[in-house]
């Protein structure tokens, strides 16, 4: 069956918000944690939910930890993220080819809203599906199958596209193809153990994948 749809990691996929969640983990540890964690210590931290990573670290302080983190975060989210190369004029194509396009993040709304408007991609999404419209986080199911649901598109329909193998793992439990993005900070050798169906070397590959002609 042939792909019409496909949905999207927000950060460290489509925004390049790696250097922002990096400096938040390293207020808010160095706060709680002082001198503790090192840059190469936090890059493990990107993917879970803030939760999972800080309920591993301080199960007493985590809503404080949350809480400090986000707090930071979004004072300095216009500072420090970007758009990677190829990805506005990528959307922009599979839009006007009628793709159903959708992002599956596990970030709170408010933030996800920041990240898109800062960079103008919030024009081509039909659906984002967020930690606050779940129960159980990627790599559970539930986020793909709720985007798929709104989109009214089946799994064998799409591909999930991400950096991260929580993406990844995501995606296969629930059916749909898979794509990692090689410019996953953790490394492009380091997401090819979860086997996704495609690895992408810029966003623009996508074309190519999913067969799409270019105007």
């Amino acid at each position: 069956m042939k792909i019409n749809t496909v949905l999207f990691d927000l950060d460290g996929t489509l925004i390049n918000t790696n250097e922002l969640i990096i400096a938040s983990f390293l207020h808010t540890l160095d706060h709680y944690h002082p001198g503790q964690y090192k840059r190469e210590d936090v890059l493990n931290f990107i993917g879970p939910s803030l939760y999972e990573t800080f309920s591993s670290i301080n199960q007493e302080k985590v809503n404080e930890m949350i809480m400090m983190y986000r707090e930071y975060n979004h004072k300095m989210h216009d500072q420090l993220v970007t758009e990677y190369d190829t990805v506005y004029e990528t959307l922009e194509h599979l839009s006007y080819k009628g793709y159903k396009l959708g992002i599956v993040t596990t970030k709170l709304r408010d933030t996800v809203n920041m990240g898109l408007k800062w960079t103008g991609l919030d024009r081509f999404f039909e659906t984002v599906v967020t930690l606050d419209d779940v129960k159980r986080a990627k790599p559970d199911p539930e986020p793909v199958l709720l985007a798929l649901s709104k989109l009214d598109s089946l799994p064998e329909e799409a591909i999930m596209i991400g950096d991260n193998y929580h993406d990844i793992l995501a995606g296969q439990n629930a059916g749909t193809k898979t794509a990692g993005v090689a410019w996953s900070i953790k490394g492009e050798k380091n997401l090819e153990k979860y086997h996704p169906d495609y690895m992408l070397v810029e966003m623009r590959d996508l074309l190519h994948v999913l067969e799409v002609e270019l105007d």
